[in-house]
């Protein structure tokens, strides 16, 4: 359908999971592509998009520092004469550990990754964006950045800190024509969730993944993706500042059990 034609694109953490599907189909819907991640499964990414006909370009980089992400969104206008849409996706979780054995190297590196990491995507695109008088910033938060009971303590924290960047960002760059928006997946399986999905697989109960959801099952990187799309498109043009949970329904309850470990 060519939605995206004539475009360019930048995908933080696109070796695989969400970004890689997103890369993928934004490709497909016509844009260039700036595929960037620390992972070199990044060029796979690229190499796939190139394959199917579309135009890609593979950086090897990291998303949370600042010079990489410049110099990405650099190379974008450089080479393909400008930048639309900025899909900063890429993030880590953290694991699942009790309150009382954090530390705060774990958080510094969660926060580093998923939220200073974001903010220098969203940064550096919108530096780009605001001289054309528009451009789409999509990022990557979570349900578990909307309430207790989907995540890790630093992870958590950190989706909200996405949630709030979002909002505050759009009002920041209000009257630009750049909109910020963030999508808030629920139970993707990905690389970094896929720890739990082999698990259950283990187990046997493979079946039981995602029942807390009213979907009663997972979800999948390319119904985060075609949301992705969505907000990168001129269909989502009055979507600005928000917060956009794809989960199954997941965030309408957030049911959980408490382990009580203290």
């Amino acid at each position: 359908m060519n939605i995206l034609r004539g475009r360019t694109a930048l995908v933080t953490g696109a070796a695989g999971g969400i970004g890689r599907a997103s890369a993928l189909l934004f490709a497909a819907e016509g844009a260039a592509v700036v595929a960037l991640d620390r992972a070199a499964e990044v060029e796979a990414t690229a190499s796939a998009i190139r394959s199917a006909g579309g135009r890609a370009v593979a950086l090897i980089r990291d998303s949370s520092a600042d010079e990489d992400v410049a110099g990405a969104v650099a190379f974008a206008v450089k080479e393909y004469g400008g930048l639309d849409v900025c899909f900063a996706n890429a993030g880590i979780s953290g694991g699942l550990v009790p309150f009382f054995e954090e530390t705060v190297e774990r958080w510094t590196e969660v926060l580093r990754i998923n939220l200073i990491g974001t903010f220098l995507a969203a940064k550096h695109a919108a530096l780009a964006m605001v001289p054309k008088g528009r451009g789409s910033i999509i990022c990557t938060a979570s349900v578990a950045g909307l309430r207790s009971g989907a995540g890790g303590l630093p992870y958590s924290a950190s989706k909200a800190g996405v949630i709030s960047l979002v909002q505050t960002a759009a009002n920041q760059l209000a009257g630009t024509g750049v909109r910020v928006n963030a999508i808030c997946p629920g139970l993707i399986e990905t690389g970094m969730t896929r720890p739990i999905f082999e698990q259950a697989r283990a187990r046997g109960t493979e079946r039981k993944i995602g029942q807390l959801n009213p979907l009663r099952r997972p979800g999948a990187p390319d119904e985060i993706a075609h949301t992705a799309l969505f907000l990168a498109s001129d269909a989502s043009s009055y979507v600005n500042g928000q917060a956009i949970a794809v989960d199954g329904g997941l965030s309408t309850s957030h049911p959980v059990v408490i382990h009580r470990d203290h």
